[in-house]
């Protein structure tokens, strides 16, 4: 069987309620992003017991749930949307499309027949979106303005989208770039404005980038900026929790949490030049890091030092000298 729900919370819950009832051969399995890739893995492991996936939205498309028969649909999802008033861009929980709708359902049945469970009325599946909103109209647009000025394509409000976004979604990306110094007060792109367009990441986190250069900390944003880039390395296992969190606190700093990540950074870093390749894994199993993380975090942090090198002025680039290791 196969749940969706909107979140982790949600799904933290709901595996406690259904732990309770004390079903006899019955698994209950999490399927959520923060997972660590152990605990996903035994989602496509064969087992003898009935099984029950509590699921986000990411079992729709992003993968494929092994011999699902049924679909439990609430018809609720997290969907990412900036708002304009507030400048925020949040994660709401908001009734889901037909289109999103279909696809939980196609999740069941692909062995032999199955049976989806929608908990919600007919008419509320009718009075749904056909499709979920397209991206472009519901994130901050800062980043496409930026990139179009850099390119010289024009007014980004003659430009033809297919889905032209709502004047109010450009007044805030142009106000946004106002404020980081991209474009002037004629909303023309600016020598920082051209920097940081060449850098492939948020204009904020490239604003970052670039007054690290300037204030000479450069290293340690560049290693701040490679870790808001992807996903927290952090793991917090559904029955280690308290474990885990012991074992987070000696990377957690009452100043900020961004020199927690530079904590973790160094620790990690320290070690790798130390410990073989299979003795850093057990290390960050030990410490409840995920390895892959780690590893994806260091590769994106030499990405962007490499681009820094590149893109920013002679007095503003990082030190030459690269950290390397032989992997073993």
């Amino acid at each position: 069987m196969l749940v969706f729900l909107p979140g982790e919370r949600e799904i933290r819950d709901a595996a406690e309620s259904i732990g309770r009832r004390r079903l006899r051969d019955t698994e209950i399995l999490p399927l959520y992003s923060r997972l660590s890739a152990a605990e996903q893995d035994r989602i496509f492991r064969p087992g003898s017991q009935r099984r029950i996936v509590l699921a986000t939205n990411v079992a729709e498309t992003s993968l494929t749930v092994p011999g699902i028969r049924y679909v439990v649909d609430p018809g609720f999802a997290r969907i990412s949307r900036y708002t304009p008033r507030t400048r925020i861009q949040r994660l709401p929980i908001e009734h889901i499309s037909q289109a999103s709708a279909n696809q939980r359902m196609g999740r069941c049945g692909r062995v032999s027949e199955g049976v989806c469970v929608r908990l919600y009325s007919e008419e509320d599946f009718n009075r749904g979106p056909e499709f979920t909103d397209p991206e472009i109209l519901r994130t901050n647009l800062a980043s496409v303005i930026l990139q179009m000025k850099a390119l010289r394509l024009g007014d980004v409000q003659d430009f033809p989208f297919i889905d032209p976004p709502d004047y109010r979604m450009i007044r805030d990306g142009l106000a946004t770039l106002h404020e980081l110094g991209a474009i002037d007060e004629n909303n023309e792109i600016t020598e920082l404005g051209r920097l940081m367009s060449r850098l492939p990441i948020d204009p904020r986190l490239g604003r970052m980038i670039v007054e690290g250069g300037r204030e000479h900390c450069l290293d340690e944003v560049l290693v701040i900026v490679a870790a808001l880039s992807i996903q927290d390395p952090r793991e917090r296992p559904m029955d280690k929790q308290d474990a885990a969190d012991a074992a987070h606190g000696k990377f957690q700093d009452e100043r900020s949490d961004f020199l927690g990540l530079l904590k973790l950074w160094k620790f990690y870093r320290e070690h790798e030049k130390q410990l073989s390749h299979n003795k850093l894994r057990k290390l960050c199993k030990e410490n409840f890091l995920s390895f892959i993380r780690m590893r994806e975090w260091e590769e994106v942090y030499e990405q962007l030092r490499t681009l820094a090198f590149e893109v920013m002025p002679n007095r503003q680039r990082p030190s030459a000298r690269r950290h390397r290791r032989q992997r073993q």
